[in-house]
C-alpha cells in the first residue's frame, strides 16, 4: 500500500508541473489562464502562439510523465508493474488539479495517452491509435480523448486485471469529466473541429 501511496504522490508532484505556464511567462511575463481559454494546455498555446510553443507544452507535459514513471520505478525495481500505473493517474490528478496553482489545471490528455503506453505499450498504442483516429475522422478532440481512455480501460480489465483496470476507470473517469463541457457542445453542434480548434488567430505569431 505505502509503494502505491507513494507512487501516486510522485506522480502527482511532477504533474504540477504545468508547461504551459513555464512557455506562456517565458513569451510573455503573464500567467497562462490569463491567455486564450485559459487552459493550461497544448491547444491553447498552440492557438494563441503557433506551432513550436504548443510543439514545447506537448513535450514537457510528455516528459513529466515519462520521469513520473522512471522514478516510480527506480525507488521500486522490484515493484509489481501496476505501480507504474499509479504515477500516471497521480501525474494526470496533478496536471488537472495542481496544488500549486489553487488546484487549477489542464485536461491531462497528454499525461494519460503517454502513461497508458509507458504501463501498458500494445494496450496503450492501440488506444491511442484509435482515438486519434476518431479525432482526425470526426474532427472533434473532446470525442477521441474520451474514446482513448474508455478503451484503454475495458482493455485493461481483459488483460490486465480488476486493480488496473479500475485505475484505468478512474483516468476514464476524469477524462469524461474535463471533456464534459465539449461534449455538450458537439451533441449541440456548437463545438470547433479540429482545424479551427488549432487554427491560429489572426495577427499572432
Amino acid at each position: 500500500m505505502a509503494a502505491k501511496l507513494i507512487s501516486l504522490l510522485i506522480g502527482y508532484l511532477f504533474g504540477t508541473i504545468l508547461t504551459a505556464d513555464l512557455v506562456v511567462r517565458k513569451k510573455t511575463g503573464k500567467n497562462v489562464f490569463e491567455v486564450g481559454s485559459g487552459n493550461p494546455g497544448m491547444a491553447n498555446v498552440m492557438r494563441q502562439f503557433g506551432f513550436k510553443a504548443g510543439a514545447l507544452v506537448l513535450s514537457g507535459d510528455l516528459l513529466k510523465t515519462i520521469a513520473a514513471v522512471l522514478v516510480t520505478m527506480l525507488l521500486f525495481p522490484k515493484g509489481a508493474p501496476v505501480l507504474r500505473l499509479y504515477a500516471v493517474l497521480g501525474c494526470t490528478v496533478g496536471h488537472n488539479w495542481p496544488l500549486w496553482h489553487r488546484f487549477r489545471g489542464g485536461k491531462g490528455v497528454a499525461t494519460t495517452c503517454m502513461g497508458i503506453f509507458l504501463y501498458a505499450p500494445l494496450l496503450g498504442l492501440i488506444s491511442d491509435a484509435i482515438g486519434m483516429l476518431v479525432v482526425f475522422s470526426t474532427g472533434y478532440l473532446p470525442v477521441g480523448a474520451v474514446v482513448i481512455t474508455t478503451l484503454f480501460a475495458v482493455l485493461t480489465f481483459l488483460f490486465k486485471g480488476a486493480e488496473a483496470g479500475v485505475l484505468a476507470l478512474v483516468l476514464a473517469a476524469i477524462m469524461f469529466d474535463r471533456h464534459l463541457p465539449g461534449l455538450i457542445r458537439v451533441a449541440k453542434g456548437e463545438e470547433k473541429r479540429n482545424a479551427q480548434y488549432f487554427k491560429k488567430r489572426s495577427g499572432k505569431t
